[in-house]
């Protein structure tokens, strides 16, 4: 295999509502299609975040079924010399950061949580996997 970067990821998240509030009001991503209780879809830079519900996802025939349950983690890259300005500006939105880890390289990323209680971290665009 010689792929390049992994273009989308999912997250199973049961209120859809709240998660397009959160993702495209807070965030500020791009939706690219909604239908709700089924799926919300959202652009974030050269990826896609995918968002389902699982109990429809669970039991389709195609593409495959799945799902999870439980809170799950993803990270959103960001410009370095923007961490700061990030972190602020979701703060100022009411999302309280839970966590800030600061990394062999000396690098910080901080953690927040999605209404459904997904784990999501700001990471720069340099030194935490260089």
């Amino acid at each position: 295999m010689n792929c390049r970067k992994i273009k989308e990821t999912c997250l199973y998240i049961q209120d859809l509502e709240k998660a397009r509030a959160f993702y495209q009001d807070l965030l500020g991503l791009d939706v690219i299609n909604y239908m709700p209780e089924k799926h919300l879809f959202l652009r974030t830079g050269e990826s896609v975040l995918l968002c389902f519900n699982p109990e429809d996802s669970k039991t389709k025939v195609s593409p495959p079924p799945h799902f999870a349950t439980g809170p799950q983690h993803l990270a959103f890259e960001v410009p370095a010399v923007e961490y700061e300005d990030h972190k602020r500006a979701l703060t100022k939105k009411g999302i309280t950061v839970i966590d800030e880890v600061t990394w062999k390289s000396g690098m910080k990323s901080f953690y927040f949580r999605d209404p459904a209680g997904n784990i999501l971290e700001i990471v720069p665009d340099s030194g935490i996997w260089d």
